[in-house]
């Protein structure tokens, strides 16, 4: 499990999200989408939307499946 994100983290990046095609999965790519898009100032803020956006990128589907093994009655 990971750390809760802050509200405003989760509105800044959904905003960015639907106004900016350019966001991808990559991490550095989104921190200077963010650092241009944005007036934040706080480095840690800007790695937080950054990542939040990289998070909402991936999706689920990035998962592997795991096989089924077999069933101990």
């Amino acid at each position: 499990m990971g750390t809760i994100k802050p509200t405003y983290v989760k509105k800044l990046a959904k905003q960015l999200l639907k106004e900016v095609a350019e966001c991808t999965d990559d991490f550095e790519l989104n921190k200077k989408l963010v650092d241009e898009y944005t007036n934040v100032e706080s480095k840690g803020v800007r790695n937080r939307i950054a990542g939040y956006i990289t998070h909402k990128k991936k999706g689920r589907g990035a998962e592997p499946e795991l096989e089924p093994g077999p069933r101990i009655a």
